[in-house]
């Protein structure tokens, strides 16, 4: 991979005077690539990993990894089922995959129910859909290669009697 890439993805606040430091280029040519970069596609946008685990609040929403096995339409594939599936403003990701299912789809909801519902209504009756399997997540350790650290709890000793 391009190591403007490498450290765009590492963090994607380094300013390209930085990136320009550390491989020995120009800022202006730094700029330049990241521009080049963005315009071809390579670089769809920048965000920020939040660590949701410390602003729970009622409105969180529930995250759950859905396995879903179909069956391929002829002359169209995968593709055309898995952008069907995509298109849901629920679906967070989608990837197809090998294995015992064939795509493996991300899902948010403000609840439990909601994603239940999104499964039960919509995803698992569509035409080709032959099952599915739901996975909530309880919580996350690690996230796009970032460690999502937890409050440190008190070290003092526990007092028992």
């Amino acid at each position: 991979m391009n190591e403007i890439l490498e450290i765009l993805e590492k963090d994607a606040r380094t300013p390209p005077e930085e990136i320009a430091k550390m491989l020995n280029m120009t800022p202006k040519a730094v700029k330049n690539a990241i521009k080049k970069l963005e315009k071809d596609g390579v670089v769809l946008k920048y965000k920020t990993i939040i660590n949701k685990e410390l602003v729970r609040d009622e409105t969180t929403d529930v995250r759950a990894l859905i396995e879903v096995r179909v069956t391929p339409q002829k002359n169209l594939g995968f593709d055309h089922l898995a952008e069907r599936i995509y298109q849901f403003p629920e679906v967070t990701s989608c990837y197809l995959m090998s294995g015992t299912y064939d795509l493996l789809v991300v899902v948010e909801g403000k609840s439990i129910h909601t994603v239940s519902n999104f499964v039960a209504e919509k995803l698992a009756p569509m035409e080709n859909v032959r099952g599915t399997v739901t996975h909530f997540i309880l919580k996350k350790y690690k996230e796009d290669g970032d460690i999502l650290k937890q409050p440190e709890k008190s070290k003092r000793p526990a007092i028992s009697l």
